[in-house]
C-alpha cells in the first residue's frame, strides 16, 4: 500500500515538474511576445531547435537507458556505484565532443545570429551536469522538483525584470540558457547520500555505448518532428511563422507534460517490477495508465480545439490570432502522443522491446520529413501541422501493432469511445461560444469553466452508471484523508 501511495506521489512532484518548466515560460508568453515579436520569438525558437541537436548527442540516450540501468540494480550498492560511475564518465566524454562540434557549428555556420547560438550553448553545459536520469531510477522525484523549481521561478522572474524591447532577444536567450544550466546542476548537491562515485572502469564503456546508441536512434528519430519542423519552417518559410509554430506547440508540450510526468515516473517503477518478478502487478498499472491517459488527453485535445479561436489573440496579441488554426490542428495529435508514451515507457522499454521502440519512432520520422517537404512550402506553418500529426499517428499504430499479442490495445481504445464523445461535444459547443462572444478574456473565461463542466459532469454519470466502485474508491480515499488532516 505504501508502494502505491509512493508511486502517485511521485506522479504528483514529477507532473508538477514537467508542467511547471512549459507554465513558467507560458506566464511570460504574453509579455515576450508582445515585446520581441513574432520574428524575435523565431530567431530564439530557430536557434534553439539547432543546438537542441547538438544537446541530443550529448546526451546519447542516456536519459531512459540510465534510467532503466538505476532501476535494476539500486538494490545492490555496490553495483549502484559502479553504475553510476561508469555512466557518467561515459557522459562527460560524449559531452565534450558534443561542445566542440557545436563550436565548430557556430563558427562556420552562425552567420547573423552567432552571438545568440554561442549563448545557446549553455544549454550544453546543463546537459554536462544533467543526473537526473539516476534519481528518476531511484525513484526520487521529489529531490529533482523542489531543487529545481526555484531555479525555474527565479528564470520567470529575470525575463521580466530584464527584456525590455526587441532588441533583448539575446538576454531573453540568456536568461533560458542560464537558468537551465543552474537548474541541472543543483541537483550535484545532494548526491553523496544517495550513491559513492567510485572509479570508472573503461572497460566497461563498451557495455553501456551499444544500449545508448539504441536509445540515441528513437531521441533523433522523434526530434525530426518535434525539433525539425521549426528548422523546416525557418529554412522555406520566415521566421514569423517559426514564431507562430512556436507558440501554438508551447499549449500543447502543457499537457503533454502530464503524459511525459506518468512515463517518467513509470517507466523505473515497471523495470523495478518486472525484473522483481512482478508481472501481474506491472500489467495492472499499465491497464490503469492506459485508461487515465485516454480519457485526459480527450479532455485537453478537445479542450485546445474549442478555444483556439479566442486564445491567440487574447493570450499573445492580435499579431499571432494566425495561430489559431494551427493550435486546433495540434490539438488533433494530443491522444496519439500520450497513448504512445503509454505503451512505449510502460511496456516497450521495461521490457527491452527496443527495435520495436526505434523502428516505431523511426517511421513516425520519416513520415514527419516527407509531409513536410511536401505540405510546408503550401501551407506554411500548418504544413508543420499536419507533418506532426501524421507522425504521432504512425508512431502510435505502429507501437500498437507491436504489442497486438501481448496487451489487446483494441478494448482500451474501445473503452475510451464514450469520452471521445463527451470531448467532441464539449469541444464544440465551446467553439461555438467563441464564436458567438468573440476574442475577448470574459470569453476564454466562460469557455474554460463551461468547457469544464461539460466534460467532467458525463464522465461522473458514466462512471457513476457502470463502474460506481471506482468512484467509491475515490470517495473513500478522499474521506481518509480528510480524517488525517482534521
Amino acid at each position: 500500500m505504501r508502494q502505491k501511495e509512493s508511486l502517485k506521489k511521485n506522479y504528483l512532484y514529477q507532473s508538477a515538474y514537467q508542467v511547471l518548466t512549459v507554465i513558467l515560460p507560458m506566464l511570460t508568453s504574453p509579455y515576450v511576445s508582445r515585446v520581441l515579436g513574432a520574428e524575435g520569438i523565431g530567431i530564439y525558437s530557430y536557434t534553439f531547435s539547432i543546438v537542441t541537436y547538438f544537446v541530443l548527442f550529448a546526451k546519447l540516450g542516456l536519459h531512459n537507458y540510465g534510467n532503466r540501468c538505476i532501476a535494476t540494480v539500486r538494490d545492490d550498492p555496490q553495483k549502484l556505484n559502479q553504475t553510476f560511475s561508469d555512466l557518467y564518465a561515459l557522459h562527460v566524454l560524449i559531452c565534450l565532443t558534443a561542445m566542440v562540434l557545436y563550436a565548430g557549428y557556430v563558427h562556420f555556420f552562425g552567420g547573423e545570429y552567432r552571438t545568440v547560438f554561442l549563448i545557446q550553448g549553455l544549454y550544453l553545459i546543463g546537459q554536462l551536469m544533467d543526473i537526473n536520469w539516476f534519481y528518476f531510477g531511484l525513484e526520487k522525484f521529489r529531490l529533482t522538483v523542489t531543487r529545481n523549481m526555484a531555479f525555474k521561478i527565479l528564470t520567470v522572474v529575470c525575463v521580466f525584470l530584464f527584456v525590455r524591447t526587441k532588441e533583448d532577444v539575446g538576454t531573453y536567450v540568456l536568461i533560458l540558457a542560464a537558468g537551465s544550466a543552474v537548474s541541472e546542476s543543483v541537483v550535484w548537491l545532494f548526491l553523496r547520500g544517495y550513491v559513492k562515485p567510485v572509479k570508472p572502469k573503461v572497460s566497461n564503456f563498451r557495455r553501456h555505448i551499444g544500449p545508448m546508441l539504441v536509445f540515441f536512434i528513437p531521441s533523433v528519430a522523434v526530434s525530426l518532428y518535434k525539433v525539425m519542423d521549426k528548422i523546416m519552417l525557418g529554412a522555406m518559410t520566415d521566421t514569423a511563422q517559426v514564431g507562430y509554430y512556436e507558440n501554438s506547440e508551447k499549449i500543447i508540450n502543457i499537457s503533454l507534460g502530464f503524459v511525459t510526468a506518468l512515463g517518467t515516473v513509470m517507466m523505473p517503477r515497471m523495470t523495478h517490477l518486472l525484473a522483481s518478478g512482478h508481472e501481474g502487478e506491472g500489467k495492472q498499472l499499465f491497464q490503469k495508465s492506459s485508461g487515465f491517459i485516454l480519457i485526459f488527453s480527450y479532455a485537453m485535445a478537445f479542450g485546445i480545439a474549442g478555444v483556439s479561436g479566442v486564445f491567440p489573440a487574447v493570450f499573445w496579441g492580435k499579431e499571432f490570432t494566425p495561430c489559431g488554426i494551427l493550435l486546433a490542428g495540434l490539438a488533433v495529435s494530443l491522444p496519439f502522443t500520450a497513448f504512445a508514451n503509454v505503451i512505449r515507457t510502460q511496456y516497450l522499454i521495461p521490457r527491452h522491446r527496443d527495435r520495436a521502440f526505434i523502428g516505431s519512432v523511426c517511421a513516425g520520422a520519416a513520415v514527419n520529413f516527407v509531409m513536410n517537404l511536401l505540405c510546408i512550402p503550401r501551407w506554411q506553418a500548418f504544413g508543420a501541422v499536419v507533418g506532426t500529426v501524421a507522425a504521432e499517428a504512425a508512431v502510435c499504430l505502429i507501437q500498437i501493432f507491436a504489442v497486438r499479442k501481448e496487451e489487446k490495445m483494441g478494448r482500451y481504445l474501445l473503452a475510451s469511445l464514450p469520452f471521445l464523445l463527451f470531448g467532441a461535444g464539449m469541444g464544440m459547443l465551446v467553439y461555438l461560444i467563441g464564436l458567438w462572444r468573440g476574442p475577448k478574456v470574459t470569453t476564454l473565461i466562460v469557455q474554460v469553466a463551461v468547457g469544464g463542466i461539460l466534460y467532467l459532469l458525463p464522465t461522473w454519470i458514466y462512471f457513476y452508471r457502470r463502474q460506481p466502485e471506482i468512484l467509491e474508491t475515490l470517495r473513500q480515499k478522499t474521506v481518509g484523508r480528510l480524517r488525517k488532516k482534521s
